[in-house]
């Protein structure tokens, strides 16, 4: 059986309400992977903009593996420490990663925050040798849309972390960066500027789907239902 462990910030949780991209890649995968696999982690909650807590069960469809490692406010400097232990824990075989828009927005500059992805890589791999990584670049949100310096920082950030899926890449732990969504717009694809509605959640679910199909013919190519 295949483990996928969904790794991100406020964009990969969800908050109540929402189907998350975790949801739409799971069906996704239901249909398309051909083999046993599972979602894991030790979370599985929504956040709760009520009560600014994450501890909402209020999925809009709750029916599926809602296993992650997701928090609102947390990126690469909050997961790295963290990350060893949850491979070893629920033996994930795949980690799935949207991260860094937290960290260039309140706690790190872009090169510091590549150093931050070099060490989860190095703790996911003591804990597992053979994990495999899809890495998603930091995708268009309100504030680089409309903060030049912070712009730049996503900018050399996400060049960064392409080097480091290049330089890090190994046979037998494959280090894959997903290409970012194409036709991704913060208008359409947002309900406020940086997290996903509907379409955006396809559009996410897919950058990761389609980056794994391509790489690994795992699955096929990601057409959005519904």
């Amino acid at each position: 059986m295949l483990r996928f462990m969904s790794v991100g910030d406020s964009m990969t949780i969800g908050s109540a309400g929402e189907h998350t991209w975790r949801y739409r890649l799971w069906q996704h995968l239901r249909d398309t992977y051909g083999g046993p696999f599972a979602l894991v982690g030790p979370r599985e909650t929504l956040y709760d903009k009520a009560t600014d807590t994450p501890t909402s069960y209020e999925y809009a469809d709750p029916d599926f593996p809602r296993a992650h490692l997701a928090g609102w406010g947390e990126g690469w400097l909050h997961m790295a420490p963290l990350i060893g232990e949850e491979v070893r824990a629920h033996r994930a075989d795949v980690l799935l990663v949207s991260l860094g828009l937290i960290d260039l927005g309140f706690y790190t500059n872009a090169e510091q925050t590549a150093e931050n992805v070099a060490r989860f890589v190095a703790a996911a791999r003591e804990a597992n040798p053979r994990v495999a990584l899809v890495l998603l670049p930091v995708i268009p949100n309100v504030r680089a849309a409309s903060d030049a310096p912070f712009a730049a920082q996503v900018a050399l950030f996400n060049d960064l972390l392409a080097k480091t899926a290049s330089d890090l890449d190994e046979p037998r732990s494959p280090l894959l960066l997903a290409s970012p969504p194409a036709s991704y717009d913060i208008n359409h694809d947002t309900y406020d500027g940086t997290h996903p509605n509907t379409s955006g959640e396809h559009k996410i679910a897919a950058a990761f789907a389609d980056a794994m199909h391509q790489a690994w013919d795992l699955g096929e190519p990601y057409e959005a239902a519904g």
